[in-house]
């Protein structure tokens, strides 16, 4: 998992897609072998909710704390 987010990170400025994003934006904060690995953790833990959970990976989904109120509902 390491190998492969560690490729991920060194490529992550050329995609626009939020985890890239994220990571390319870790590398500059951290340096990369920090954001290798914990964009490793994060994949592990998407790994980990796409099994458990039986659903397709949603790139684009906003993850919500138990409890709080949705971002529509605080609107109204």
């Amino acid at each position: 998992m390491i190998q492969g987010a560690k490729s991920a990170v060194m490529t992550a400025h050329k995609r626009s897609d939020p985890i890239s994003q994220w990571a390319a934006a870790l590398r500059e904060r951290v340096g990369w072998q920090k954001a290798a690995v914990a964009l490793a953790n994060k994949n592990a833990r998407i790994l980990w909710a796409v099994m458990t959970k039986g659903e397709a990976f949603d790139a684009r989904h906003v993850s919500v704390k138990p409890g709080a109120s949705t971002p529509t509902a605080a609107i109204a």
